[in-house]
């Protein structure tokens, strides 16, 4: 949806109650609390404990600059864009030990040296499979994929530059293929398969690996940018549609992580460089029951 150009005299967005969750712990948490990153709440799927992160609703620059060394043309124009509700986003992609406590059944991965691995070698379908199952086991919430304008929000957590920690990436921040470094940037170690997350640093906002180790699926297809505001936007969703995956992946060079790079496959995909990490958000009837327990919020770790 197109989003009217802000008035000077219009209120802030998002207002200082519009920037908490609706609803904190959500009934899933069995723990939560606040720290150097911001609100976290970590969830129980089958014995396997998924930390995730409150995205705060808020505006950015989608897209990339027409100087951005190494851009392409679908990267632009850029533009702002306005996501009007927070969600929950893992802290990770999603793991072999995840996926293996919602699922069950065999590990498609090829990469399974460590449980801690990102499962890959899953379709956009398999992973809304994982989804559904997810959903039943975090009661008061609905787990879903962000869209991409979610996805590069979360990725550039409040960055202007090609990657969320600058100008430029080294292999010592994320894992792709280091013999094709970004713009004038040194060459580095190319490890050849997926690493355990929380292998690097990470963003501003606490996630992990937004950029390289795997792609990520997003849930809505290319959209094509046109230079105007935007508000919650979404590409194609029909069943037909392939989906965006963003991130980068351990297989390919640094260009392709940055934040702004946009790539797309079909839905039935399954690849060794292509993984998934997913959102919580709090459903409807759960919101009003958490407004009682928000405004008794506070800043230290707890059990929910």
């Amino acid at each position: 949806m197109k989003l009217a150009t802000p008035c000077s005299s219009e209120a802030p967005f998002p207002s200082a109650d519009a920037r908490r969750p609706p609803v904190l712990p959500p009934p899933c948490a069995r723990a939560w609390g606040d720290d150097v990153y911001g609100l976290w709440i970590e969830v129980d799927f089958a014995g396997v404990v998924q930390r995730l992160r409150w995205i705060e609703p808020g505006e950015f620059s989608m897209g990339s600059p027409d100087d951005e060394a190494e851009r392409q043309e679908r990267e632009g124009p850029r533009h702002r864009v306005r996501l009007s509700a927070g969600f929950w986003l893992a802290d990770t992609a999603c793991t072999q030990a995840l996926w293996l406590a919602v699922m069950g059944g065999d590990n498609p991965s090829r990469f399974q040296d460590d449980a801690r691995n990102p499962v890959e070698r899953v379709s956009w379908d398999d992973a809304r499979a994982f989804l559904q199952r997810a959903t039943a086991l975090a009661p008061g919430t609905v787990a879903q994929l962000p869209s991409e304008a979610e996805w590069e929000y979360a990725c550039r957590a409040g960055s202007e530059t090609p990657f969320s920690f600058g100008a430029t990436l080294g292999t010592e921040q994320a894992n792709y293929d280091g013999n094709y470094p970004y713009a004038d940037g040194q060459q580095g170690e190319y490890r050849g398969e997926t690493v355990p997350v929380k292998s690097f640093a990470a963003n501003a906002w606490g996630l992990y690996e937004m950029h390289g180790n795997v792609w990520e699926w997003c849930a809505d297809g290319l959209r094509v940018y046109d230079g105007e505001p935007q508000s919650d936007p979404r590409g194609a969703q029909d069943e037909a549609a392939p989906r965006v995956v963003r991130g980068g992946s351990w297989l390919y060079g640094a260009r392709w992580l940055r934040s702004a790079y946009r790539h797309w496959g079909p839905r039935d995909d399954r690849d060794v460089i292509q993984g998934f990490r997913f959102a919580l958000w709090s459903t409807s009837q759960e919101q009003a029951a958490g407004a009682e327990r928000l405004s008794q919020a506070g800043g230290v770790t707890r059990d929910a």
